[in-house]
Formats: structure tokens, C-alpha cells, sequence
């Protein structure tokens, strides 16, 4: 007999009532919203799984629970309610660590529920227990263990609450015995906070300083887009002229098409972004921590502006000046804070204005010529490169074209984009080089593993999209190494009928610490070299489509075929796109140092 059928049954029980606790868990999920689930079944929750079908819950089990964790953080970036994400006791909760992480450092109210070993046994070393609480500690924003059945409710409730308060993960942790028993309890009602602009004298400071710029620049980050605020800060950059840089791996945070965007920040970003902010007064950083790896330097430029003056907005306090000297610190909703900025500017003479016509000249002439050096930057000219390059002429993959380029790939995808699309990439070279070339329209479109950096993160944070916005086309970035880590989770979108579109860069080798070899360890390549299989037969074997590309005209109709079929047909496909060997710039060159060797052994090593 099958429970798949998703009853109609969304009406939360009222007043105190008897109950088992297992119901008190299931009606606290009714009342916080919730609709879809990823993870693993096990018989630690069993009890209560067996009720989530009549309760409107869906639960998409998936292939590995680090990709159940990771579809809850997509889920809830593009959809702003939770993801919610549960396993079996010890090795099901354990595999999800690494995608909670990753969703600590995206901001993604992701409620990780981890039942645990039963009190009877709780310190006895028996099956499948461990302490599950540390194993979270560092990447949750609280953590709730239900002490008794009575409280199953009360704490359901709290992490469900502190998710949204504090824009992070929570852990509802739940002996596995607890589900079982009768107790009175009331289901609680979701409490979501009402965030203010910031402090008055905060938000007047800033004003001053914004009036008195005769350069001000916006630096966009995801807190404008957790809060909504992409007019907010549209209006806000069209009353000063400023421009407008996408914080690193939030190129979602501002429309690509407003004459005022100029990029992201931050690795592989935009050198129209940055040479204008380095010629900053005064820097609005909204709704951004400022974090170190997006505002390393770049393309050969330390282009933050050591004299500018900063203002920094953001809904945690403790992130207001800790990586950047500022000035004037708001703590405050991204989306209040420049409705309150804009009214304290408006019918005020500010000195940009005189200047604001001769700004926007400029603003256009960076972009128009970071755009030309795009388009002619067909290829990487390092000497690894170009050796690479002169190697891939005289190879054929084994579809029989020829190896592309990178960047001209990542430029056909580009120029073939549908409307309202949402994107993820994975970590690695060629994902990271594709920032300059990945443009939104709209918030909650972009998802990268931000600065956690794990691999295999793209597909299943995509399909966790897709599930949440089904009417909106979904595609995955992945270089072949990271690809390796997720794959399988192709079988979750065919099993579940959650269709997607993965591109697969297939350049067999670790691209991103490869490029350290070349350039600190005179290529002496260890681990670093990938002999790869056919993705697309992969693909086709796991009920997916598959289509391999080898030639550059096929790029751009490969992915218009593939979303077409994603869209009208439901259909998830994998394509595989050859590429050459050639490598990006280095992640950081700050991360390491010319090697020295003392031994006489390790003498050529050098």
C-alpha cells in the first residue's frame, strides 16, 4: 500500500490537546510552513515519518546526506522559508556536517533534525551512537535538545524560530525514544522577528558621509537579497550615482541590466568593479560582512581603497568592522537601513551631484572595456596554458571534436541563458572563472558554496532550488573533480521528478590546486590528474539525458536543448562539456610560499 499521496491536511491543531509526540513534532512542522523534506529514512524517526504523508510533508530521500543538507540550503536560499533536513542516528546525521557548513556561511535557515540514540542506551557505545551535538556546534546558530517528550513541540517550535531570527542553521536534536508516549502539549506559533533600519544617530551618520562623497560606491552583498532590498538599493544608488559591485558570490544582488552594475567583487570578479571602487571616498557596504576572501586582491590589483571611508550594514552586529576598519556601523535589516538612507538624502544637496553625469560616463567606460577584454580573452596565456593548449591540438576527446576553451565556453552559456534562470556552482577553477561571467536579473537566483568552499555542492544545493521554485529553469556548474562528489544525486532529480540541468567541465584534473603545483612546485603534479569516463553516459545510465559538447557552436543550442527539455518535459540533463587543461589564476597566492628544501634528498624538490 503506498502513503505518497499528499493529502489536503494542512490545518494545525488548536489549544492544548493529548497527543504523542511524534504528532506534536509533525503539527509544528504543519505550522512553521513546511511542505518538502530531504534525507534519508530511518527508524529513529520512523515513527514519526509515517505521519508526514497525511500532513501535506513531502520527504525526497536522496542518494547521500550531504546532499540532503545541501538541497535544504537551496531550498530555502531561493524560496526565504526554511529547508529542512533529517537522517538516521550517528552516520546519517554525521554525513551532513559538511552541508551544514556550507549553509552556516550562506546564511540559510536550514533546521538540521537529528534524532538520536535512545536515553536507555545513551553512553553505552551502541549502534550507530555518537554525541551529536559538538558535531554541529560550529555551524548552527542554536542548537535544541528535546529533554522530554513533553517539550517535543516547545523545542520543534524554538528551531524553527532562532533559524529565521538569526538567518542561519539550527539543530533540533531528539532522542529516538521521545517520539514514542502520550503527552499534553499546544503546538506553538512561528515567531518571526520585525527588523528595524539601525540606530537613529547610526543611520545619520552614515547620511552625512553619503552627502559629503564626492565618489561613493555600493557594495551589494546577500543580505540585500535575504532582505528583499534590491529596489531599495537600486533607488538608493540612483539618487547618489554610485555604483553598484556585487559582494563575492552574490552576483544575484543586483540587476545586471541597470547602467549602475558593475560586477562582482572578490576572485575571478569583474575589473570594472573594482577599478572604480578603489577610487572610493566612501564605500555603503549593505547588507555584507565584508568577508576577507572577497576583497583579496585580484587581476593583479589591491584595489580596496585604503582611505575610503566605510559604512557597513548588517543585521548581525558582530560583523560590523570586523574585517575592515569602518566608520559608521549600522545594525540593522539591508532593506530598512536604505529606506531610512534614502529619506534622509532625499531633497538634500549632496556633493556627488555636480558630479554624477562625468560618474556614469566612467561607470560606462569601465564596463564597456572589462567587456571587450572579455570577449577577446578567449583563453588563458600563462605558459602552463599555452602549453596545455598546444597539447589539446593534437588530441581528440573521445566524442571526437576538439577540447574548448574555457572562457569561450563560459561565454556561449552566458549568451545562452534563459530568462529568470537560477544557477549553482561548485568550487574550482573553471566554476570560480565563470563569476565574470554569471548575470542576474533577480535575486535568489545565484548559489555557491560561498566561503566553506566544498566541493560536490552544486547539484544537490540546485535540485533543493528547483524543488522549492519549480516553474524556474535550474542549472548546475561542476568541474569534473567536484563533480565526482555528487553525481549520484542525478538520481534523486530522475527518481523524484525534480529536473535539472548540470554542466559538467570535463578538463580532467583538480583544476584549482593544480594551478598551485604549476606555479609554487615547478609542475610536479601529485593527485592532481583525473581519468574520467564519459559524464554523459554516466548521466544516461542514472535516467538522465546526456549530451557531450566538442565544439563551440554546440554550446549555447546544448543548453537551450537542455532547458527546454527540463521545462517541457521534465527531463534531467547532464552536459558534458570537453575542455582543455588550462588554468585560471590561483585561488591565493598570499596561501603559500616558494619552497625551500634542507635535506640533500629533497634538493631538486624546489
Amino acid at each position: 500500500m503506498s502513503y505518497n499521496d499528499n493529502t489536503d491536511n494542512r490545518q494545525v491543531v488548536q489549544g492544548k490537546q493529548k497527543m504523542t509526540p511524534s504528532e506534536a513534532f509533525v503539527e509544528t512542522l504543519v505550522a512553521n510552513g513546511v511542505t518538502d523534506m530531504f534525507g534519508i529514512m530511518g527508524s529513529a524517526f520512523m515513527d514519526a515519518m509515517d505521519i508526514f504523508a497525511p500532513a501535506g510533508i513531502r520527504l525526497v530521500p536522496v542518494v547521500h546526506e550531504q546532499g540532503a543538507a545541501h538541497m535544504a540550503d537551496g531550498y530555502a536560499r531561493v524560496s526565504g522559508r526554511h529547508g529542512v533536513v533529517i537522517g538516521q542516528n550517528g552516520p546519517g546525521i554525521s554525513n551532513c556536517v559538511t552541508g551544514i557548513a556550507a549553509a552556516y556561511w550562506a546564511h540559510s535557515p536550514v533546521v538540521m533534525i537529528t534524532p538520536e540514540t535512545g536515553t536507555t542506551g545513551i553512553g553505552l557505545g551502541g549502534f550507530q551512537e555518537c554525541n551529536q551535538l559538538p558535531m554541529f556546534q560550529e555551524f548552527t546558530k542554536y542548537q535544541g535538545h528535546v529533554t522530554n517528550p513533553a517539550r517535543m513541540a516547545e523545542f520543534t517550535g524554538r528551531c524553527f524560530d532562532r533559524a529565521m531570527a538569526e538567518i542561519g542553521p539550527t539543530q533540533l536534536n531528539i532522542p529516538r525514544d521521545y517520539f514514542y508516549g502520550e503527552i499534553e502539549a499546544e503546538i506553538p506559533e512561528p515567531r518571526r522577528i520585525d527588523r528595524g533600519p539601525g540606530g537613529a544617530q547610526s543611520l545619520d551618520d552614515a547620511a552625512a558621509l553619503l552627502a559629503e562623497a564626492r565618489f561613493p560606491v555600493i557594495v551589494s552583498g546577500g543580505g540585500v537579497v535575504m532582505a528583499d532590498a534590491v529596489e531599495e538599493c537600486k533607488a538608493l544608488a540612483e539618487r547618489l550615482g554610485a555604483p553598484v559591485v556585487n559582494s563575492y558570490q552574490h552576483n544575484d544582488s543586483f540587476p545586471a541590466s541597470h547602467p549602475q552594475w558593475c560586477g562582482p567583487l572578490g576572485y575571478q570578479g569583474s575589473k570594472a568593479g573594482m577599478k572604480l571602487i578603489s577610487q572610493a571616498d566612501v564605500v555603503l557596504a549593505l547588507g555584507t560582512r565584508l568577508g576577507p576572501f572577497g576583497t583579496l586582491p585580484q587581476h593583479g590589483m589591491d584595489y580596496w581603497p585604503k582611505d575610503a571611508k566605510i559604512i557597513q550594514v548588517d543585521a548581525d552586529h558582530k560583523m560590523l568592522g570586523l574585517v575592515k576598519k569602518i566608520s559608521v556601523g549600522i545594525c540593522g535589516d539591508a532593506r530598512a537601513a536604505a529606506v531610512e538612507l534614502s529619506k534622509r538624502l532625499e531633497g538634500r544637496s549632496l556633493v556627488c551631484d555636480a558630479s554624477k553625469d562625468e560618474r556614469l560616463a566612467r561607470i560606462k567606460s569601465e564596463k564597456d572595456a572589462w567587456e571587450s577584454e572579455l570577449d577577446e580573452w578567449t583563453h588563458e596565456r600563462d605558459p602552463f596554458s599555452l602549453d596545455s593548449i598546444e597539447e589539446a591540438r593534437d588530441e581528440k576527446p573521445f566524442s571526437g571534436g576538439e577540447y574548448l576553451h574555457p572562457r569561450q565556453v563560459l561565454r556561449e552559456l552566458e549568451k545562452a541563458m534563459p530568462d529568470d534562470v537560477m544557477v549553482s556552482t561548485d568550487i574550482g577553477n573553471i566554476n570560480s572563472v565563470a563569476h565574470s561571467y554569471l548575470r542576474f536579473e533577480k535575486p535568489r537566483s545565484f548559489f555557491a558554496p560561498m566561503s566553506f568552499g566544498n566541493c560536490g555542492y552544486a547539484l544537490p544545493t540546485i535540485i533543493g532550488a528547483k524543488a522549492a521554485a519549480p516553474h524556474r529553469p535550474a542549472i548546475a556548474y561542476a568541474g569534473d573533480g567536484a563533480w565526482g562528489m555528487s553525481m549520484m544525486e542525478t538520481m534523486t532529480a530522475v527518481r523524484h521528478n525534480i529536473p535539472v540541468t548540470a554542466v559538467v567541465f570535463h578538463n580532467r584534473q583538480w583544476g584549482a590546486e593544480k594551478k598551485n603545483q604549476v606555479d609554487f612546485y615547478n609542475r610536479r603534479f601529485v593527485a592532481g590528474e583525473l581519468d574520467n569516463q564519459s559524464f554523459a553516459e554516466i548521466g544516461r545510465a542514472m535516467g538522465a539525458e546526456g549530451i557531450t559538447v566538442d565544439r563551440l557552436e554546440d554550446v549555447g543550442p546544448a543548453l537551450k536543448k537542455a532547458v527546454d527539455m527540463q521545462m517541457n518535459e521534465g527531463k534531467t540533463t547532464i552536459i558534458e562539456v570537453m575542455c582543455t587543461r588550462e588554468l585560471g589564476d590561483p585561488f591565493r597566492r598570499d596561501a603559500l610560499r616558494k619552497p625551500v628544501r634542507m635535506l640533500e634528498k629533497y634538493q631538486d624538490y624546489v
